[in-house]
């Protein structure tokens, strides 16, 4: 009798997402909602009684994982009509179809860097109610005023979640050391998984610049040590050097977007274990497809100053040995920006970096992981770890383009169950 608890797959390409070479004529072995082992044909035990299914010809990835995103709902870059103006309800509709549009692209997990949707719908997928990928969410950023996540073109009043009348606002907004205690315990109690703070100004903010520096190192210090006494960590908006370098001094531990990354923003990031994730995505999307998209002026403006200057930072950044992650910063839409296309951002990373499709899957498996704070569990392809594991037709590690046609990701396995089965010979079926 088949133990259907046991799901052998057997003669596919196994990459592990260690950076090692792929594993030729692989088997995984799946016990419940985790890998019970994995090697090549012969070296592995198949427990008597498990369901075998083979998979010669296909390949298989850990889950990807999109390391910095947002689940806002958002369906344009009109930054007054989205998402001031569109319901709250109307939002959380299309968060759920993001959800599913990500989990059956291969992402089994999605680091949510600032909304107010991702800490609450959590739950509503941990009963199952919403099928999609493990969420790891920030919920509320925190910003200074006058910072990135300071709404600059509506009244004060209505910029901080805590005073506002308005849905559609995704920050705390505060001003030196004790405030920004405050500010850190407040979004813990919110639910934040990790903290996200805006230590640099941005793109899409109307009255800054990614150059201008925002918190000092003592008020993202007191923000690191709020995290660090829940057993939590920050994960830093920072496009500026300097704010790069005061972030990096401070404690925090991933770096997204790091425009302006310089020797000296290089040299810590490597010093202390820093991830970054550039984000290439949205800047790259935002060109092609922002004014259509109803992208306010000055971040379209921005978007073209900085697009070059990024690659190049971020090149140099990579070939010093920066640990560098995958994150698209997407927030959802429809021509563009669309989450379940989110395997761009290795394709990006492929051709503007120089990387193998093997080192990109690296930094959306094993990298992204950390990122996620989930590195022990997830992430990769071994023995002990979660079941998230992914089933490609073809070959990513000879074309990293294969995994932007969702129609290749045939299997999903999420937590050592199915959620997204493409397999369509009988002998190869798997129940649903």
């Amino acid at each position: 009798m088949c133990n259907t608890n046991v799901i052998v797959l057997t003669g596919l390409r196994v990459v592990k997402g260690t950076g090692e070479p792929p594993i030729e004529n692989g088997v995984i072995v799946i016990e419940g909602r985790r890998i019970r082992d994995v090697g090549t044909q012969g070296s592995v035990e198949v427990p008597p009684n498990a369901r075998i299914v083979d998979l010669k010809g296909f390949t298989a990835l850990p889950g990807l994982i999109d390391a910095h995103m947002h689940l806002l709902g958002l369906r344009s870059l009109d930054m007054v009509k989205e998402p001031l103006l569109v319901p709250y309800a109307t939002r959380v509709a299309r968060v759920i179809q993001d959800l599913k549009a990500l989990i059956e692209a291969g992402f089994t997990t999605v680091v949510d860097a600032g909304s107010d949707i991702g800490v609450y719908i959590k739950q509503a997928i941990a009963e199952g109610t919403v099928i999609g990928p493990r969420v790891v969410s920030a919920g509320y950023a925190i910003s200074q005023t006058f910072g990135h996540g300071d709404t600059h073109y509506l009244p004060i009043e209505y910029a901080d979640v805590r005073t506002t009348k308005l849905r559609g606002v995704f920050s705390v907004l505060c001003d030196g050391v004790d405030e920004c205690r405050k500010a850190a315990r407040y979004v813990l109690r919110e639910g934040a998984d990790f903290i996200k703070i805006m230590a640099s100004g941005g793109v899409l903010s109307e009255k800054d610049r990614p150059e201008y520096r925002q918190f000092t190192v003592e008020e993202i210090r007191a923000i690191v040590e709020e995290a660090e006494a829940a057993g939590r960590w920050v994960h830093a908006h920072a496009q500026g050097s300097k704010g790069i370098v005061n972030a990096i001094k401070a404690g925090v531990k991933v770096i997204a977007h790091a425009i302006y990354i310089d020797e000296e923003g290089i040299e810590l990031a490597k010093q202390r274990n820093v991830v970054v994730v550039p984000t290439f995505a949205i800047v790259d999307q935002i060109i092609r497809f922002g004014e259509e998209l109803g992208t306010p002026r000055w971040g379209l403006e921005k978007a073209r100053e900085v697009y070059e200057i990024h690659i190049e930072n971020i090149r140099k950044a990579y070939r010093a040995g920066v640990k560098l992650a995958t994150g698209t910063d997407f927030a959802g839409g429809v021509k563009a920006l669309r989450h379940g296309d989110n395997a761009v951002e290795l394709q990006l990373f492929v051709e503007k970096l120089g990387m193998t499709p093997l080192e990109a899957i690296t930094c959306a498996t094993r990298n992204a992981a950390e990122v996620a704070g989930l590195a022990h569990s997830i992430g990769s392809i071994e023995k002990g770890k979660v079941a998230d594991i992914v089933i490609v037709k073809g070959n990513p590690v000879d074309d990293i383009g294969v995994l932007l046609n969702k129609d290749n990701i045939v299997l999903v396995f999420k937590e050592g169950e199915v959620v997204k089965n493409l397999v369509s010979s009988e002998s190869r079926q798997l129940t649903l």
